[in-house]
């Protein structure tokens, strides 16, 4: 038992007592406001992928979308006119991207190889913001959709609605007995969240409020407009009356060669779509109305994130990043779906918003590539610059000069059922002006094929013009990047 006595209770005793006890709890308020200054000072990030979604927005100009809440991001952000994927087809698109690297160096040209197979110790681009202090979370698709393709290391805690099931993808009964691919339309009259999309956007709303103190990189995957199109019924209604003008380029491209053809076999399957053939007019009209009413669905689900994190004043210090991870065809050359080495599958919609006291610099003509993504979220983060592929373009976004390389580079195999590596690649370069693309023969490193479109007179890529005279120094200089670039 303590006694406490005269000489313990003096003045001099008490005020040294309250001086200690004065320091201490000074020195703890200290400590809690550096730790909360810093990590306001860590901007936090929301990385949001849309799949199959090309530059169909209206605040790139396209009448035919409902897009209000993407085109409001856009009017607080940048848009860039000119960003390319490096492989249009999902799971090479996102290795691409969450790594920094180009697909020869990912190994990952199909939909089955995993990234680490050849890069087994990469630090992807969350795995990064994770090192550093981030608490990084994936909800909905961000790598390619197999369980097998989903990437632990990137993530603080498990990844949620990365696999889904039929479930998530078909509603009504007459679609969920029948295999795998069902109708390539649904029309059901649900709620938001009876589908995928929706349910990722109720996860990521309730797991922004949950966000704990430190900064965070939060991935949010949306489906749609990813074949099928299903979508809830209010949308198809709020579609009904759109005029579907089919587009003129329905033809293949004058002097196209086959490494750059194929059967749409991404549609076929679908037990409404024909086995082989043309899409007939009124088939192709629906199809298109299902891809808009897809992009209306998905805008409003990532309305739903973006009002939450401005409810919960996360957006004043929040990176917001949105982008398509390649393009699609509807029907333009007879094609449906992506997987080639054309603007309309390679040219993506990126859309960046950072919080800043200066006005965004609005709409960007620099051509820039998803592989620099890494870079350039690190260098807006203030990170470290990490190892990529890629080149920062954070000055575009800080309205300062860039000198960007004036071009992007994408490459796809003439064929994706390859054992090991495909026989034949080809390379493309996108610039403001120019579609270049030469197949090459890996083995030999011979030229098999080269496609010419000139976008000033061409801008449709229906005339291949590499046999002309006019342009053999344009495609020599062509050549030559592409060589550097594989090398």
């Amino acid at each position: 038992m303590l006694t406490y006595t005269k000489h313990f209770l003096n003045r001099r005793s008490c005020k040294q007592q309250r001086k200690f006890w004065t320091r201490i709890i000074l020195f703890g308020c200290l400590s809690v406001a550096a730790r909360s200054t810093f990590a306001q000072q860590k901007k936090n990030v929301l990385f949001i992928v849309v799949d199959d979604l090309r530059p169909a927005l209206s605040c790139y100009g396209d009448a035919l979308s409902l897009s209000p809440h993407i085109d409001r991001l856009a009017e607080n952000g940048v848009v860039f006119n000119q960003a390319y994927c490096q492989q249009a087809v999902c799971a090479p698109s996102r290795a691409s991207l969450m790594t920094g690297k180009k697909p020869d160096n990912t190994r990952v040209w199909n939909l089955t190889t995993h990234f680490r197979k050849a890069l087994p110790d990469v630090v992807t681009l969350p795995q990064y913001f994770k090192n550093n202090g981030y608490y990084t979370r994936q909800i909905g698709k961000i790598y390619h959709d197999p369980k097998d393709a989903q990437d632990p290391p990137s993530w603080s805690v498990a990844e949620l609605f990365a696999v889904t099931s039929k479930l998530g993808k078909y509603v009504l009964d007459s679609n969920l007995q029948k295999a795998d691919k069902a109708t390539a339309m649904e029309q059901a009259d649900v709620p938001d969240s009876a589908y995928i999309d929706g349910m990722v956007a109720d996860a990521a709303t309730e797991e922004l409020r949950n966000m704990g103190s430190k900064p965070f990189f939060l991935a949010v995957g949306f489906r749609r407009p990813h074949l099928p199109y299903s979508v809830p019924l209010s949308y198809w209604k709020k579609n009904a009356a759109k005029k579907i003008i089919l587009s003129p380029d329905t033809a293949l491209a004058t002097g196209v060669p086959s490494y750059s053809l194929h059967n749409s076999v991404e549609l076929r399957g679908y037990t409404d779509i024909p086995d082989f053939g043309p899409i007939n007019d009124s088939l192709a009209s629906e199809l298109i109305k299902g891809y808009y009413t897809s992009i209306s669905y998905v805008d409003n689900q990532i309305g739903k994130v973006l009002d939450e994190l401005k409810r919960l004043n996360l957006d004043k210090n929040t990176i917001v990043i949105l982008l398509g991870d390649h393009g699609f065809h509807l029907g333009e050359h007879g094609l449906w779906g992506k997987t080639t080495n054309s603007k309309i599958d390679t040219q993506v919609p990126l859309v960046i918003s950072v919080p800043s006291k200066k006005k965004n610099p609005g709409y960007s003509d620099e051509v820039v590539q998803l592989v620099d993504l890494y870079a350039t979220l690190s260098d807006l983060c203030n990170l470290p610059p990490p190892q990529t592929d890629g080149t920062s373009f954070a000055n575009v976004l800080r309205g300062k000069p860039f000198s960007g390389k004036g071009v992007a580079f994408s490459q796809f195999p003439d064929d994706m059922k390859f054992d090991k590596q495909p026989k034949v690649m080809g390379y493309a370069i996108h610039s403001v002006h120019y579609g270049y693309t030469e197949w090459v023969e890996l083995q030999t490193g011979k030229v098999l094929a080269r496609e010419l479109y000139d976008y000033d007179s061409d801008p449709g890529e229906n005339v291949n013009v590499s046999e002309s005279p006019k342009y053999q120094k344009q495609i020599k200089k062509f050549h030559d990047q592409i060589k550097s670039y594989r090398n």
